[in-house]
């Protein structure tokens, strides 16, 4: 026992500590009016300025508390905790604050343990402490006064752990009558629990109040109302936090005085757990006002990185590290990149000064996707090191950060990150959510994958080069807007560009100069009526004849087993693979939204018309489009095509003299000029870039505009992708 404390009876400490619980009960139930009672308290309330950092104190404290305890966490190990405890306290000027602090402890501890003994009021007591801390912040208080605490009760448990193996410890553990405490263990279990438990409550709220303390200045103000609230109940947390110490402190010191016989012969449990329940309450307040600063630092900080992206595109940089890094990770601490071809972890020095591609996309790309540009760009590889070592391709996974990560999504990202040939983000966490935005709201992703091109400077060249990979493959190297346009300035309507790159039979056939149909629809019937009329006009005309079924833009299901029928009645020849399938009509949207990105859409360009014509038609039925080798004659709708071809005596006259060409093409036009079918665009949400307006591609007058609500269900998405 401390010197100068009086030296008293032990049936005199025993009033004095049951003094002590009456009062705080009396204390808790009878003051009502907390407002007079914290008034009181900050009324002594007089910081000086100075600044103490407590977080370390708090860390040494959160050790000495966690491993006093009659239950020791025995799945910590001993060099564990010292190396925890080391790291923790291996910061600036620790040694020196604690030294400097080390009186005030000190002051504190004999202040609750004299207060204990003599038995004053719970409120008193604490009162008495506020008045000592007086110049010291709220947060500053209720550290210094937990670490006195920590003092007194960890010696008792340090004791308590030690005295059987220790002479010296057993000695003073004697003097503290704890070997006649452990021998009672059992029946003081509950009291000890009870401490532990509002011990734990304790150092929750002391955690969040010095959160609160540490929430950076530049990204918050007093002027937010959940901050201002916070500091508002602050006072009134470390009020009641100090007043739990003195609670504890009151139980050890009764045990310690007493004996076993204090704990058995009282009820102080409900003064503990009543305690307890207080600040649970306080700190359920406190955290959920912790919770909605965060939000705040959060989107402050999200719209300066924001900010901070779109200058950085502005600027010209002598490489693209700066840029990389800002998209992807900005420190050095990890590996942020998985290598397609090792699948090992790498930094991203390996993308500098290269022409880099962004793959922008959520976990729902589509496998047809995956499997086409791996083609492409396994293709390129294939040319030797001139496209090789010029530009890589990297995955940026967007992922909702509001939805909790699942085993699913878990297991679809690795499933994609797999099998994928190039560079991927090792893990979508690593991507910010300003950096999510900045790609929403500047490069238009609207969660169909996009392929962002950056030059060795990481500039962007071009906000969306997979339009320009789909129609012309590795060939649109280096993928800039500039070469896109050089692209097209080369380009005529013929069939090349609706097949090429998807099947050589095709091609051949083109090479051999014999007629091909390419029709589509999802019309089994329709389709029966077209293939019979088709080869009955072949053989009339004598012309070596070709069709070839390549499905609809969408409905697979049923384009199957369309496929199927076309199979078991060998109406024409298909493309096995619904893949094909879904390349050529990916290929002509990626016309039309190339366009739409270079700004062209409605040039009177008489190729992109018919490009135009012929996806309009794909929403509106069945078309045929018929080509002479590589020259296109007829480029139709169902409800003219068919009946172009059924009407052959009409125009078989003709062919001696115009030729089978244009027989077909004038005929097939008069029709047209009378059924006028109308034309439509559908243009999903998810489309980065809609048009504002669009031309008719059949009599060149603006179109109208309409929203569409659309549920297909041939294809299915697991749900958990989208929560």
């Amino acid at each position: 026992m401390a010197s100068g404390l009086p030296l008293r009876h032990p049936a005199q400490g025993f009033n004095a500590s049951q003094q002590l619980i009456k009062s705080d009960r009396g204390g808790m139930l009878t003051m009502s009016d907390d407002n007079v009672m914290m008034k009181q308290i900050v009324g002594t309330h007089a910081p000086d300025g100075r600044e103490v950092d407590v977080a370390p104190l708090l860390h040494l404290v959160e050790d000495i508390l966690k491993r006093a305890t009659l239950q020791i966490d025995t799945t910590l190990t001993t060099s564990q905790a010292h190396a925890e405890l080391d790291d923790k306290a291996q910061q600036i000027n620790f040694v020196s604050m604690i030294d400097a602090l080390t009186y005030t402890i000190d002051r504190i501890s004999c202040e609750i343990a004299y207060k204990a003994l003599s038995g004053t009021d719970a409120h008193a007591t604490t009162l008495s402490i506020f008045n000592m801390l007086t110049s010291y912040s709220w947060d500053a208080k209720l550290v210094l006064t937990l670490a006195a605490f920590a003092l007194n009760y960890g010696e008792f448990w340090l004791l308590a752990q030690i005295y059987s193996s220790n002479q010296l410890a057993k000695s003073m553990a004697i003097l503290r009558q704890l070997p006649n405490i452990m021998e009672h263990s059992g029946s003081l279990k509950p009291r000890f629990e009870a401490i532990n438990n509002l011990i734990k409550v304790m150092m929750d709220v002391a955690r969040c109040v010095v959160e609160f303390k540490d929430l950076p200045s530049s990204y918050i103000s007093n002027e937010v109302t959940a901050l201002s609230t916070a500091i508002a109940h602050i006072p009134t947390a470390v009020y009641w936090t100090i007043r739990s110490v003195v609670a504890c402190a009151a139980q050890i010191t009764g045990l310690t005085t007493m004996g076993h016989e204090f704990s058995v012969s009282t009820t102080e449990a409900w003064e503990l757990s009543t305690l307890a329940h207080k600040l649970n309450n306080i700190l359920e307040h406190l955290r959920k006002q912790l919770v909605t600063c965060y939000q705040h630092i959060d989107e402050r900080r999200s719209i300066e990185t924001f900010q901070m992206l779109r200058n950085l595109f502005e600027m010209i940089h002598i490489d693209n590290m700066k840029v990389l890094k800002a998209l992807i990770y900005a420190k050095d601490d990890i590996q942020p990149l998985i290598d397609g071809f090792s699948k090992k972890r790498v930094h991203l020095d390996v993308l500098r000064r290269k022409n880099v591609l962004l793959l922008i996309s959520g976990l729902d790309i589509s496998n047809d996707e995956l499997s086409i540009l791996e083609q492409i760009y396994n293709e390129s590889r294939q040319h030797g090191t001139r496209l090789d070592s010029q530009y890589e391709v990297v995955w940026i996974p967007v992922v909702d950060h509001s939805v909790q990560w699942s085993d699913p999504m878990k297991n679809r990202f690795e499933s994609i990150q797999s099998a994928m040939p190039w560079f991927t983000v090792y893990h979508p966490s690593l991507i910010e959510m300003a950096v999510i935005r900045f790609i929403k709201e500047v490069w238009h992703f609207r969660n169909r994958p996009i392929l962002v091109v950056l030059d060795p400077q990481g500039k962007v060249v071009c906000p969306n080069a997979l339009h320009m990979m789909w129609i012309w493959g590795s060939n649109a190297f280096p993928f800039t807007s500039l070469r896109e346009e050089s692209l097209w300035r080369e380009e005529t309507w013929r069939l090349e560009l609706l097949v090429d790159g998807i099947d050589p039979v095709i091609l051949n056939w083109i090479k051999e100069g014999k007629y091909i149909f390419l029709y589509g629809g999802d019309d089994i019937e329709w389709v029966r009526k077209f293939t019979k009329n088709a080869r009955a006009v072949a053989q009339a005309a004598r012309i070596p004849l070709e069709m070839v079924y390549v499905g609809k833009s969408s409905k697979r299901d049923k384009i199957q087993r369309v496929m199927d029928i076309i199979v078991a009645e060998k109406l024409s020849y298909m493309w096995p693979d619904l893949t094909m399938i879904w390349f050529f009509w990916t290929r002509l949207e990626s016309m039309l939204y190339s366009k739409i990105q270079l700004g062209k859409l409605d040039d009177h360009d008489p190729m992109m018309q018919e490009i135009k014509k012929l996806l309009s038609y794909d929403r509106e039925g069945g078309w045929a489009v018929l080509s002479n080798g590589s020259n296109v004659v007829v480029n139709g709708h169902s409800t003219t095509v068919l009946p172009a071809l059924i009407e052959y005596d009409l125009w078989k006259d003709q062919v001696p003299d115009k030729g089978f060409d244009s027989a077909f093409h004038d005929h097939h036009l008069k029709l047209h000029d009378i059924s006028h079918p109308c034309c439509r665009f559908d243009f999903p949400m998810t489309t980065g870039r809609i048009p504002h307006t669009m031309k008719c591609p059949e009599c060149n007058r603006a179109m109208e505009k309409f929203s569409t609500f659309l549920c297909c269900h041939d294809e299915t998405i697991p749900d958990v992708l989208f929560q």
